[in-house]
């Protein structure tokens, strides 16, 4: 399935192995990791498109699906379980619709789901209109969403609690703003771990296109470097292996949005921007103090619409905040898009599940 600017399998857990490290051979082998292209698996040679959902009915009260949401590498043989992925969040609903897992509940579906990841809930509302064979999953419409080609139905997700979704709480080290390895940093994860600076900061314009900074093995190194000191800094251990903090460089606006971004996840430049990132850019905005203050255009107003530029267009979070404390944001909204793209057999060695 897509999800938003991502894409990759979902499974349900009841189709996978129950053991940990048999699952993720599995996975490994759907991918075809590791190996650059991925020639061997349904992988697309790019970590966005080196993703996978695993999707059951929660048993959680008041939850209707429980979400696992797996990052694999295409040159890498790890499964990383620890980091949300906002993207693939957009295709659960449509896929457990899709499965029979749920059933539709009208013109349009919500349900709540925990993504199991970092214990998040949040709630999907998909169009499920009545057809000629009974409720369907809509995947046509007129919501555009800007690193996906065309318009599609809207899905919309209001996340419920995201503040310290992988480190410990909003801001992990105490700061709104520090000084890591010689750079002024905001260390922050409101549903994604982030470290953000301003692009000058490491010589950069923060306009560059994702190809001039993939190419950049000099400033990646240096980028490596202040991601691996914030990762201690921020009480995440030696984040080397890890797939976070992202590093997220910020210029002013270009194009009429809040602020403009080139996000690293972490070591290959983001075609756009991950939805929970731009949720905690956006959280990033609304600080005072952050390195964001004075480079970001805010507008008056609560709830407040951030618009996130990224290098193919800008992705819009509304963020509602707390009359009595306007730097607590009390809820994040956003839009996405999905689509279902085949459904079938993944085949995979015998020799590395032997149950199927």
């Amino acid at each position: 399935m897509r999800g938003g600017t991502s894409k990759g399998p979902f499974f349900l857990a009841s189709d996978l192995p129950a053991d940990l490290p048999s699952r993720d051979q599995v996975l490994l082998a759907v991918m075809g990791s590791p190996d650059p292209r991925q020639i061997d698996g349904l992988g697309g040679a790019h970590p966005l498109t080196s993703k996978a959902g695993i999707v059951s009915k929660s048993s959680t009260p008041g939850v209707d699906l429980d979400f696992l949401f797996a990052q694999l590498q295409p040159n890498g043989d790890s499964v990383d379980t620890t980091p949300n992925c906002g993207n693939m969040l957009a295709a659960v609903v449509p896929f457990a619709l899709e499965t029979g897992l749920v059933q539709a509940q009208g013109d349009s579906t919500t349900l709540r789901v925990l993504t199991l990841n970092t214990d998040m809930q949040c709630d999907i509302t998909v169009l499920t209109p009545q057809g000629e064979h009974g409720r369907y999953v809509e995947y046509a419409g007129s919501a555009r969403i800007d690193g996906a080609p065309g318009s599609s139905a809207p899905i919309t997700i209001n996340f419920l609690d995201t503040a310290g979704s992988v480190a410990p709480g909003l801001l992990p080290t105490g700061q709104v703003r520090d000084v890591i390895d010689g750079i002024e940093v905001t260390c922050i994860d409101n549903g994604m771990p982030l470290v953000m600076f301003l692009a000058s900061a490491v010589g950069c314009t923060g306009y560059e296109s994702v190809a001039e900074l993939n190419a950049d093995t000099a400033l990646k190194a240096r980028l490596e470097r202040l991601r691996i000191a914030a990762g201690h800094a921020m009480q995440l251990g030696d984040v080397t292996s890890k797939n976070y903090p992202k590093m997220t460089l910020i210029a002013a606006p270009q194009s009429g949005g809040t602020l403009c971004t080139r996000s690293f996840i972490p070591h290959v430049c983001h075609d756009a921007i991950g939805v929970l990132a731009a949720v905690t850019v956006g959280t990033a905005c609304v600080l005072k103090g952050s390195v964001c203050d004075g480079v970001a255009v805010m507008l008056d107003g609560n709830p407040k619409t951030v618009s996130v530029e990224h290098p193919t267009g800008e992705f819009s979070v509304e963020l509602g905040l707390d009359p009595a404390q306007p730097q607590n944001v009390t809820r994040a909204a956003l839009l996405r898009t999905a689509r279902l793209l085949m459904r079938g057999e993944a085949l995979i060695p015998h020799a590395v599940w032997a149950g199927r």
